[in-house]
C-alpha cells in the first residue's frame, strides 16, 4: 500500500503520527496546513485525510474532528516513513555509567538483569522487560550424576556459555556408584554437541539402550525430560520495570486504562509468554503494533523488541507501551542497550 501512496499522502501521515506520538491528540487540517511545507490549503488537506481514512490509515476519534493513525497507519510509518532518532548524549552516558558500575559490582546474574530492565525503564517512560536467556538453543557440553544418598541423584548439565542446570532425582532403588558412572559416560557420548531442544525433541530415541539395561532409570530420565532441557515458562525469569514511568503517559489518566497497564506488569506469566514467542533475527528490532499482538489484552500497546547473545544464547530486551509509543528511539535505546549487555559476557 505505501507504494499506491502519493507524496502528498506520505507527508500528511508522517506529519499526523509524529503529532499523535509527541502530544497524544488528534490532528486537524489546520494544524497541518499552517505548520507543514505542503503549501495547501485546509480543504485540500481535509479531502487528502478522508482518503487516508478511506484506506484504512487514519481515524476520527467521536471527541475530535481530527484525525489519529490506526494499527495499518502506524504501521506503514515504523516501516517506511520512521527516521532514526539518536539517544541524545545524557542518555548514552547514563546508559554506559550504569553498565560500568554493573561490570564493576560483578553482581549476580539476577542483579544484572533487573538492572537492565530498570535502566530501560528509565530512559523509555514505559514498561521494560528482559527476559534470563531462552536456553533451547543452548549447547549441550557434558552431564554429571552426583550420588547423594542411596536413592537421590543430583544431576548437573553443563551448557556451552558458562550456564549449568541441576536437576535433582529420586529413585526407588539403590544404583552403585559403577554403574552411574557408566550411565553418565553414555549420556555424555549420546548428547554432546546437541542443542537442548534437539535433546528433548529425540531424548528417548538417544537412551533407548537404557530401557533394558536400566528400565527404572531409564522411565526417570524420561520423566524428568522437561525440567532437565526445556525452558521453564514461569515468571521467575522474567524481569519487568518502568512500571512508575509508564504511568506518567496520557494514556493512564483514564481509570480503564490504568487498571489494565497494572494487570499487564504484574501478570508475569503473560509477558514470558509474549516474548517467548517473539523471535527477532540477531540484530534486528521487532515491533508489534496493536491489533497484530496475539493476545487481545494487548490491542492497545506496542511491543518493541530484540535479542542479546551469550554465545549461542539468546534472551530478549523489550518494551511494552501504549500503540502512541516513540519506535523510533526505543528502537535506538534497545539497539544500544543490547550492544552493552552482550559485551559484558564477552
Amino acid at each position: 500500500m505505501y507504494e499506491q501512496l502519493s507524496h502528498r499522502e506520505k507527508e500528511i501521515l508522517k506529519y499526523i503520527v509524529e503529532n499523535f506520538i509527541r502530544y497524544a491528540i488528534p490532528v486537524g487540517s489546520r494544524e497541518i496546513s499552517k505548520k507543514t511545507d505542503l503549501n495547501v490549503s485546509s480543504a485540500t488537506i481535509r479531502n487528502v485525510m478522508s482518503d487516508l481514512e478511506d484506506m484504512e490509515l487514519l481515524k476520527t476519534p467521536h471527541t475530535s474532528a481530527g484525525r489519529i493513525p490506526t494499527d495499518k497507519g502506524l504501521r506503514i510509518y515504523v516501516d517506511n516513513l520512521m527516521g532514526k532518532k539518536k539517544l541524545n548524549s545524557n542518555e548514552i552516558e547514563f546508559i554506559k555509567n550504569q553498565f560500568e558500575d554493573i561490570k564493576f559490582s560483578k553482581p549476580e546474574e539476577e542483579d544484572l538483569y533487573k538492572e537492565t530492565s530498570k535502566i530501560l525503564g528509565k530512559i523509555s517512560k514505559q514498561l521494560s522487560i528482559v527476559t534470563q536467556p531462552f536456553l533451547d538453543s543452548g549447547i549441550f557440553e557434558r552431564m554429571e550424576m552426583i550420588q547423594i544418598s542411596s536413592i537421590r541423584i543430583l544431576v548437573v548439565i553443563n551448557i556451552k556459555a558458562g550456564f549449568v542446570r541441576t536437576i535433582l532425582m529420586e529413585i526407588d532403588s539403590e544404583i552403585s556408584r559403577n554403574k552411574i558412572e557408566k550411565i553418565t559416560g553414555v549420556l555424555n557420548e549420546k548428547l554432546s554437541g546437541l542443542s537442548l531442544k534437539e535433546i528433548r525433541d529425540t531424548f528417548a530415541e538417544r537412551i533407548g539402550g537404557l530401557r533394558n539395561d536400566e528400565p527404572e532409570l531409564y522411565q526417570i530420565f524420561i520423566n524428568s525430560i522437561d525440567k532437565m532441557f526445556s525452558d521453564e515458562e514461569k515468571g521467575d525469569n522474567i524481569y519487568i520495570a518502568g512500571t512508575g514511568e509508564v504511568l506518567s503517559q496520557p494514556e493512564f489518566d483514564d481509570p480503564k486504562n490504568l487498571k489494565s497497564i497494572i494487570e499487564l506488569a504484574e501478570n508475569k506469566n503473560l509477558v514470558i509468554h509474549i516474548f517467548q514467542n517473539i523471535h527477532p533475527f540477531e540484530g534486528e528490532v521487532n515491533i508489534k503494533i496493536g491489533n497484530e499482538n496475539e493476545d487481545k489484552k494487548l490491542k492497545d500497546y506496542s511491543i518493541i523488541c530484540t535479542t542479546y547473545n551469550i554465545g549461542d544464547i539468546k534472551g530478549n530486551l523489550g518494551i511494552i507501551g501504549p500503540r502512541r509509543i516513540n519506535y523510533s528511539k526505543m528502537v535506538s535505546l534497545l539497539e544500544y542497550t543490547s550492544k552493552l549487555f552482550s559485551e559484558i559476557y564477552k
